[in-house]
């Protein structure tokens, strides 16, 4: 009996579960024909404030839009400087520079990959207009003390919560926890649509009405535009779709979180003190954090080995991400050089992440843990 493709991340079998909800919601839509800003953008956007515990919540086009209209309500721009890290996706930093300021970074933590925060103070000059720490793979960096430096200096921090949208840290969700927050609604993260989208979270009143203004060409009133803004609306039927997969959401996080305490026990029983000394590490999730798992990452010393042995074993494995962004050629100008974050590269040339879904049944997770063993049992895994 041929055994079934493992999927990465299974959005059909999600599909099947809410097939009905998702093609009622297109509907409506479809029978109203407010295509854009329709009646689901302020529904969704009222139940994403209410699931996020803050007053308010902005759909937006995109996770990288909403970093954008963040850093434009915040007025940020040319010879202003925004604190990140170099160990994300792209868009963190991109959108620093498409407001003109410029990405200034400091290494992540070794266990959590999240930005250390002990490095955050000596980053901090008078051109710092904002912090932006990034909640990477599903669990939120330590917010207590980052919002407190920040408050110090009086600065702004706006969470890329792009991965974490569900996770909480004492008991507070991801994207209500700082000045702004920030998610994205890609296909692939844990709340997704079926394009692209995105959401902005905050409590202050001026800041949401900037917010709101700056996603339709700088005005909510037609023909009246007080500010620069840009077409960054979430379209009505992104907005259905979500609204159809939000009455599931929790459910789902609760399943991430078990397929991830699985995984972690099953890794921990079949990878022996003798390889777990040779450099493979597992997810560390701190005391008073919940994870949501957008990727479930392990560390292994040569990482590549080990993935082309995975693929082998049919078995998808993807590294998010093969290179920092101080090592991307669009980032020279800020003159970084190779070695100037090593927690980042180090992370960067060992980190691989396996199949994570909320419909990953315990079959497919045991095929990943078995190809793991006999990786190791067949040293693929050791150093040329």
């Amino acid at each position: 009996m041929t055994e079934t493709k493992i999927s990465f991340i299974d959005l059909k079998t999600q599909y099947r579960a809410l097939e009905q909800q998702i093609k009622a919601r297109i509907d409506a839509v479809l029978e109203h024909g407010q295509y854009i800003m329709g009646p689901e953008v302020k529904e969704l956007e009222v139940k994403l404030a209410e699931y996020v515990g803050v007053n308010y919540a902005i759909t937006v086009a995109s996770g990288t839009a909403s970093l954008e209209i963040a850093l434009r309500a915040l007025d940020i721009g040319p010879g202003d400087e925004v604190i990140t890290v170099p160990f994300t996706w792209i868009s963190t930093a991109e959108v620093i520079c498409q407001v003109g300021a410029r990405p200034v970074f400091i290494d992540i933590e070794s266990a959590t990959y999240n930005m250390n925060v002990d490095l955050l103070e000596a980053a901090i000059t008078p051109r710092t207009k904002a912090i932006m720490p990034v909640s990477l793979f599903g669990q939120m960096p330590d917010y207590d003390r980052i919002n407190a430096i920040a408050a110090k200096f009086n600065l702004p921090v706006i969470e890329d919560g792009a991965q974490s949208f569900g996770a909480t840290q004492h008991g507070r969700r991801s994207c209500g926890v700082t000045t702004i927050g920030s998610t994205s609604f890609f296909p692939a993260k844990p709340f997704g649509c079926y394009g692209d989208g995105g959401a902005l979270f905050t409590n202050d009143d001026q800041l949401a009405d900037k917010m709101r203004a700056i996603r339709t060409h700088g005005g909510q009133q037609r023909h009246h535009h007080p500010y620069i803004g840009m077409n960054g609306r979430l379209d009505t039927l992104q907005a259905a779709i979500l609204l159809a997969k939000l009455d599931r959401f929790d459910w789902e996080v609760q399943q991430r979180q078990e397929i991830g305490a699985r995984y972690t026990k099953l890794l921990n029983s079949v990878l022996s003190p003798q390889f777990l000394a040779l450099g493979v590490t597992l997810p560390h999730i701190v005391e008073g954090n919940t994870c949501v798992y957008a990727q479930y990452t392990i560390r292994v010393q040569n990482r590549d080995t080990l993935a082309a042995h995975l693929k082998e074993q049919g078995v998808p494995a993807t590294v998010y991400y093969p290179k920092c962004l101080h090592e991307q050629p669009a980032f020279a100008f800020c003159g970084y050089e190779w070695g100037g974050f090593p927690e980042s590269e180090k992370a960067s040339r060992n980190v691989l992440s396996l199949p994570m879904h909320p419909y990953l049944s315990e079959v497919d997770q045991d095929r990943v843990i078995a190809a793991i063993q006999t990786a190791f049992c067949s040293d693929v895994t050791e150093e040329s």
